[in-house]
C-alpha cells in the first residue's frame, strides 16, 4: 500500500474514533458522563444508573474503539502477529478494567471516585492505541 494511502487511511480511522467520542451521548448509555463533568469529588453519591445497562454500554464502546484501534495497527504494519498481540492485550486489559470498574461501582465511596474516573476513562477512550502504536513502530524499526 502506498505510504500516502496508508497515512490517509490511518487518519480516517482516527477520524472514526473522534466521531465515536463526539456522538458518545447519543450512541451509549452513560449516566456518569455528567457526573464526571461536574465537581464529582465533592459529591456524596453516584447518580442513579442501571448497572447492567452501563456495563453493556461500556463493553460495546470498548470493543468498538478496540476494533478501530486494531484496524489502525493493521493498516500501519500489516502484520498478523502485531494485531493478534494487541488484541490479546486489549482483551486482558478489558477484563481487568471491567472487573475493577464493577468493584468500584458496587463499593462506591467518595474517596474512590478518582480511581473510578480513571478506570472508566480507560474503558471508554482508545488510550491504548497511543501506547501500542509507537511501541510497535519502535519494535519494527529495531527489526531492520
Amino acid at each position: 500500500m502506498p505510504k500516502a494511502v496508508k497515512i490517509g487511511s490511518i487518519v480516517g480511522v482516527f477520524g472514526l474514533l473522534v466521531l465515536v467520542r463526539y456522538f458518545q451521548e447519543t450512541l451509549f448509555y452513560d449516566p456518569l458522563l455528567d457526573f464526571f463533568r461536574s465537581d464529582f469529588l465533592e459529591k456524596e453519591h453516584l447518580p442513579d444508573f442501571n448497572t447492567l445497562k452501563l456495563i453493556f454500554a461500556l463493553t460495546e464502546r470498548y470493543f468498538l474503539n478496540s476494533i478501530l484501534s486494531l484496524l489502525v495497527l493493521w493498516i500501519a504494519f500489516s502484520e498478523k502477529g502485531y494485531v493478534r498481540f494487541a488484541a490479546l492485550l486489549y482483551l486482558i486489559a478489558f477484563v481487568l478494567l471491567l472487573v475493577l470498574f464493577y468493584i468500584l461501582l458496587q463499593n462506591y465511596e467518595p474517596e474512590y471516585y478518582q480511581l473510578l474516573f480513571y478506570v472508566r476513562r480507560f474503558l471508554i477512550q482508545p488510550l491504548f492505541i497511543l501506547i501500542i502504536l509507537p511501541a510497535f513502530y519502535y519494535q519494527k524499526t529495531r527489526e531492520k
